[in-house]
């Protein structure tokens, strides 16, 4: 039998207590240190691991998770201007604050890219172009100098892709702090515009059962105040995710399983309410931006092989549409009656009259400018009449235009580039030179400040189109 133990003060207790955990804690701490733990126990925190599945873990089959940043040496340049996104600041095709046009052009730089037709945004004095190394088989968001061309930064993650008429084809989209991309496998990615930094990222196809379209994605994001509008078809038929998050907002059901197209989204105003149009693979759809609802539909506007060019907003309520593959072109009248939507066939024009099989038109002081599927640029008035075509000695194949201070810029095939009146006049063709020396130039043009961006399917250039004749 042991003596009778003296009884503890219950201050003694506590002191006695936190000294064995100091030294459990310890002993914790060695065999920890001196062990060999399984690989994964402790994981640094990779890109792509935000997105939570419904179990609650990481999706480790994500291509964000293998996600590389790597910092070049670009620094910004300080220069004016500013094409934020495909189709210019206002989703229109015009350089709204436009430097004086010259007809002396200077290259300044140029920079090599993997095969494909994606499209420049440029703010801050950086240019942004979602690239495919082909190399690493990995979508390659870059950063670059808009001074010199010099790469800032790029984020990269591994998506095999392979050589189908090009493979990146977007235009990145900047808002705020925030750069938006989506890759040619309908890959969505959100970054810092200044760092780089990973924010967040989306498979459509996995996370929406998006269907790669046949020439890879070419749908530009639009981002709408705080929130970025995609189409990915399959399981919905819109969304809506937050710009700061990338967490769903609203979803729009898709009952007639449409399928993801080429097309872009535009936000139309009409009957006090804000709609995002889009060209799907089986009509027209108008959604209400507030929650996703659909407000309006039509499928008598399909296109057999590939739906390219977005809608064009004509203004009242009319909405453009143009296509290739013998679509040609026609005009929806929206009409609200006791309550309801219904777009109207206003006119339409067969291809040989307008159409467009790559490029979007652009409205411009009550006329719409395209290249027609035949190569003529032609100007139309909002009745659907031919006011002046270009003309069969002069076509542009599938090429690029926009328009700045009251010029039309205009891309051929081959990389000459042409400047014209922008006026129902007539085509008046003013300087044209060669400005790339590849082929297939069929990128969309940006335009800032004094410095023009283009590409063709290998290389970018950058020119200062301010320069007077000598």
């Amino acid at each position: 039998m042991l003596p009778a133990q003296p009884k503890q003060s219950g201050q003694q207790v506590i002191i006695t207590a936190l000294i064995l955990v100091a030294a459990f804690g310890a002993v914790f701490a060695f065999i920890l240190c001196n062990s060999r733990l399984p690989s994964g126990f402790i994981k640094e925190r990779q890109p792509g691991m935000d997105r939570i599945s419904a179990a609650g873990q990481a999706d480790q089959s994500s291509p964000f998770l293998s996600g590389k940043f790597i910092v070049g040496t670009g620094s910004p340049a300080a220069l004016p201007g500013s094409w934020p996104r495909f189709r210019g600041p206002n989703g229109n095709g015009i350089a709204a604050d436009a430097a004086t046009i010259g007809q002396k052009w200077t290259p300044l730089w140029t920079v090599d890219l993997g095969e494909g037709y994606a499209g420049a945004a440029v703010r801050d004095g950086r240019v942004y172009v979602l690239d495919y190394d082909q190399k690493n088989l990995a979508d390659a968001l870059r950063c670059l100098s808009l001074a010199d061309g010099k790469e800032i930064w790029r984020f990269s993650y591994p998506v095999k892709v392979k050589r189908n008429h090009g493979m990146s084809r977007t235009t990145p989209t900047l808002v705020g702090r925030y750069v938006v991309s989506l890759g040619p496998k309908c890959h969505v990615v959100c970054l810092d515009a200044v760092t780089g930094q990973f924010v967040w990222g989306i498979d459509l196809v996995k996370e929406y059962n998006a269907e790669v379209p046949e020439w890879y994605a070419g749908q530009c994001p639009l981002v709408d105040d705080d929130r970025v509008i995609l189409a990915p078809g399959g399981g919905a038929l819109m969304i809506a995710v937050e710009l700061a998050t990338g967490k769903v907002v609203w979803k729009t059901p898709n009952p007639h399983d449409w399928k993801m197209t080429h097309s872009s989204i535009v936000p139309v105003e009409f009957a006090g309410k804000l709609h995002y149009v889009y060209c799907g693979s089986r009509g027209v759809v108008g959604v209400s931006a507030s929650d996703g609802a659909v407000l309006w539909e039509t499928d008598k506007w399909i296109i057999s092989i590939a739906t390219v060019p977005s809608p064009v907003d004509a203004g009242d309520g009319k909405i453009f549409l143009s296509g290739g593959y013998n679509a040609g072109a026609k005009m929806l009248q929206l009409r609200e009656t006791n309550g309801k939507i219904v777009p109207v066939e206003l006119f339409r024009l067969p291809a040989s009259v307008f159409g467009a099989t790559q490029q979007t038109p652009i409205l411009y002081q009550n006329h719409i400018y395209g290249v027609r599927p035949d190569g003529q640029l032609a100007c139309i008035d909002l009745t659907g009449k031919v006011v002046w075509t270009s003309g069969s000695n002069d076509k542009f194949g599938l090429g690029p235009f926009l328009i700045a201070g009251g010029k039309l810029f205009v891309m051929n095939d081959e990389g000459v580039l042409t400047l014209a009146e922008a006026s129902p006049a007539g085509y008046r063709p003013l300087v044209k030179n060669r400005v790339l020396h590849g082929h297939d130039s069929w990128a969309p043009l940006a335009l800032a400040g004094n410095r023009l961006l283009a590409r063709d399917l290998t290389q970018m250039v950058c020119l200062d189109v301010t320069g007077e004749n000598p």
